[in-house]
């Protein structure tokens, strides 16, 4: 085998690795953060990633209201929930 050979089949191998542990991965947790804001509902409590506490009072195309403890409401867009921390909020108040 030419090196010329083994170079390609080494940076074949270094791709199919980026795959499975890079990308793969990061899919995997786009989906699944999709899924999971597309099946909230009004009275669902959620963490923004900007760290804010609050339950759902409304839900648009694109946005969330949220209501904080002081019963102020605050819109925030879809995008801005928390996947893990909104699941680890509503597990241990469960």
């Amino acid at each position: 085998m030419n090196p010329g050979m083994q170079q390609m089949i080494m940076f074949g191998l270094i791709i199919v690795v980026f795959y499975f542990f890079m990308i793969r991965p990061q899919m995997k947790k786009a989906k699944d953060q999709k899924k999971y804001i597309d099946e909230l509902k009004r009275g669902d409590k959620v963490i923004t990633t900007a760290g804010i506490h609050g339950k759902i009072v409304d839900i648009t195309d694109t946005t969330f209201l949220i209501e904080v403890e002081s019963g102020t409401k605050i819109r925030f867009d879809k995008s801005a929930i928390s996947l893990e921390a909104s699941k680890a909020l509503n597990a241990t108040k469960a």
